[in-house]
């Protein structure tokens, strides 16, 4: 499957996901687990391709990690420049 891209980016959220994350001390595989206890299959590797811009995130992912890390989805899109 083909995805489109954004100014060459899978996705906007990958770099502030990746602070946030690491801030919070929670790491790709507790931040995978946490996920499939909502039911939603986020592997330690998706994490890391979507924190390196390298793999798109789908709405009920998106979701999912705002509701694990506790966070608003305006955090992920924040510019912090």
């Amino acid at each position: 499957m083909k995805f489109n891209k954004y100014n060459d980016s899978y996705n906007i959220v990958s770099k502030n996901l990746k602070n946030i994350r690491e801030n919070l001390n929670i790491s790709q595989e507790k931040l995978s687990n946490q996920l499939s206890l909502l039911g939603i299959t986020l592997y330690q590797s998706d994490i890391f391709k979507i924190e390196h811009n390298e793999r798109t995130v789908r709405d009920f992912e998106l979701w999912g990690i705002c509701k694990v890390l506790k966070i608003k989805a305006e955090d992920l899109f924040e510019s912090g420049e």
